[in-house]
């Protein structure tokens, strides 16, 4: 089933009318939602009279559900991000929100400066040029799981896309409920990707390719770098990203697919204001199920796991390796590979070449794992040569900085091997002799790297000097104190919001009318209560300063005025968390702390695996 790919919005005062500008199979017909009652049909298309706003349209992103009822939101621009044979791909470049109900006049004065509070989250969330489609290729799937559709292929774009990569599915289930009674509907549902998206055209020795590198992240447990890491009770992680490298060459297509998570346990780490936050495990209990389920189902989708695992085997992190590694044996699953390579420690004094000591031993496992290879005429169903057979899955701590390094180095290997099965190199030949395709290749992984880390962390990844010129840099690493820096504020000072919109986007969070304000809590009293105590610091230095530098001061005064500074003082430092931005919608495990009967708490501690302490503990004491 084809799907409209422009569209005139004509906003009505009873109805918004979508109508297509190009004829598809059979009648056109537009479709009608009804503002009163957020029905769908479909109808012949009608003159233009009585429409209040007429706007051009290139898809639906969804509907959602506020405190003045639903909003429409929409697609009004696109940029081309490149062709995957006859297929185009867009990038999303703006958005509007239009509302159902045309007047909030119903909305008490709290309300109405919450819904504008949840808007600009959405707003936010939306134009952050990481979202992407196609209107005739699937984005959400991979070349080998595409290439096990059913010929001819009968299911509409939105039945047959990755559930863990169909973004915008929450915001359209009201249509796609529709669709299921009138699939005539279903032209209109437009699946939308969240992640990165290169295609450039490339050659070496004449030969001319398509190079594509796309990165789906999954939109599951997802969040920001320290208010989502680990697993859930079902199994989904943290940053869980996967990257397809893609070759299309004549009637050949071939690609190698790897995978990123964050660790599959129950951890945080709560922005405290320091550089690097406690590190904390909890649900010791509970993890292994979890665990199971996790890897159970990366066995189901990719098949066996090689496990590689970049974080310091010394230090805050070793508890972590450690209780992984325990995790693994315990699991025995014999699909199951793991690997700890200390990525800090091996290509420490920028020795970055010893990533190689890394190929080097799961390079047996690299070889049986294989890659995809198909070939045919596009529009058609290709004849599968060769199939991956397993997956890498590379983690740090954050799934960032060091899992993009060694996943561009992977995705190297496998592709020097892809293309010379076709020729296009020569059996000895390696990528970096060809100079320009070295320069393009480098580039599209550094960006891959950079587009990752905003969407997790608030700024482009680390590292990526080597990424882009094949070797670690001053320039790079004064870069990386730069973003370092930056993440520091934004992490403590920002993403809160930031958590907040993705839990609004994804539906996570629901607004109930009826519930209070999450934007009034009481962190904002303390806030409020800190800003008084830093103000009244302010004026007692001033008038400290004044009474201590009196030589008719007495001591007593002096005395006063000093300890009245110690205490402001000790008052504000307390208080400093409030500054913090936390996240409001949905309150997170993290800060329940402090309070007895919270989930992640035994007899008022937190629920750490004892032997995961000691270990620390006793790795502590050799540093």
């Amino acid at each position: 089933m084809s799907l409209h790919q422009n569209l005139v919005l004509y906003v009505k005062n009873s109805s918004f009318v979508l109508k297509p500008t190009t004829v598809l199979n059979g009648p056109t017909k537009a479709l009608v939602i009804n503002r009163a009652t957020g029905g769908f049909s479909l109808e012949a298309p009608s003159t233009d009279e009585h429409a209040v706003e007429i706007l051009n349209v290139y898809g639906i992103f969804g509907i959602i559900t506020l405190l003045s009822g639903d909003y429409l939101i929409v697609i009004t621009g696109r940029a081309h991000a490149g062709k995957l044979h006859s297929h185009d791909i867009y990038r999303i470049t703006e958005t509007k929100i239009l509302p159902y109900s045309r007047s909030t006049n119903t909305l008490s004065e709290t309300q109405k400066l919450d819904e504008s509070a949840y808007l600009d989250l959405l707003t936010g969330a939306l134009n952050s040029s990481v979202h992407h489609f196609s209107y005739t290729y699937d984005l959400t799937q991979s070349l080998q799981r595409q290439a096990g559709y059913a010929e001819p292929i009968q299911e509409a774009l939105w039945q047959r896309a990755e559930d863990r990569f169909y973004w915008n599915h929450y915001l359209q289930k009201g249509l796609i409920e529709s669709a299921q009674q009138n699939p005539e509907l279903g032209q209109f549902i437009l699946p939308v990707m969240h992640g990165f998206v290169e295609v450039r055209q490339a050659t070496i020795k004449n030969n001319t390719f398509t190079f594509a590198l796309i990165s789906r992240r999954s939109r599951y447990r997802v969040g920001t770098r320290y208010f989502s890491r680990g697993v859930d009770e079902d199994g989904n992680v943290s940053n869980f990203v996967e990257t397809e490298q893609i070759v299309i060459s004549g009637t050949h297509q071939l690609s190698y697919v790897q995978t990123r998570g964050s660790i599959p346990v129950y951890w945080s780490q709560v922005t405290n204001m320091k550089y690097t936050p406690k590190l904390s495990i909890h649900y010791a209990d509970k993890t292994a199920d979890a665990f199971r389920k996790h890897f159970d189902r990366q066995i189901e989708l990719y098949g066996d796991q090689i496990v590689v695992s970049l974080i310091n085997k010394k230090g805050y992190e070793a508890p972590m390796g450690l209780t992984f590694e325990d995790r693994i044996k315990e699991m025995n699953n014999s699909h199951v590979r793991y690997v700890h390579f200390d990525f800090h420690h091996e290509c420490r004094k920028m020795r970055w070449d010893r990533i190689s000591v890394l190929v080097d031993q799961i390079s047996d496992d690299l070889d049986r794992q294989g890659y995809f290879h198909s070939s045919g005429l596009d529009g058609l169903k290709p004849e599968i040569l060769k199939k991956q057979t397993s997956v890498t899955r590379t983690n740090c701590m954050d799934c960032l900085d060091r899992t993009n390094v060694v996943q561009s180095v992977l995705a190297r290997r496998a592709l020097t091997s892809q293309l010379r099965e076709i020729g296009v190199l020569g059996p000895h030949e390696q990528c970096d002799q060809f100079a320009d395709f070295e320069f393009l290749l480098r580039n599209v992984w550094a960006d891959n790297a950079n587009a990752i880390s905003i969407a997790y962390s608030g700024t482009g990844a680390l590292k990526t000097d080597f990424t882009r010129t094949g070797q670690r840099t001053k320039a790079g690493a004064f870069m990386d104190f730069t973003n370092s820096a930056v993440r520091y504020f934004k992490n403590n000072y920002t993403d809160g919001a930031r958590q907040d919109a993705y839990d609004l986007l994804l539906g996570k969070y629901v607004v109930d009318p009826y519930s209070p304000s999450p934007f009034s809590d009481a962190r904002m009293i303390r806030f409020k209560m800190a800003f008084g105590v830093l103000s009244l610091l302010v004026i007692n230095m001033c008038a400290g300063h004044f009474v201590m530098s009196s030589p008719e001061s007495s001591g007593f005064s002096k005395l006063f005025w000093l300890g009245l500074f110690v205490g402001c003082g000790y008052m504000l430092y307390h208080e400093l968390p409030a500054f913090l931005d936390r996240p409001r919608l949905c309150r997170l495990p993290s800060e329940i702390f402090g309070h007895p009967n919270g989930p992640l708490f035994v007899d008022s501690k937190p629920a750490v695996d004892s032997n995961v302490v000691n270990i620390a503990v006793e790795n502590k004491k050799q540093l």
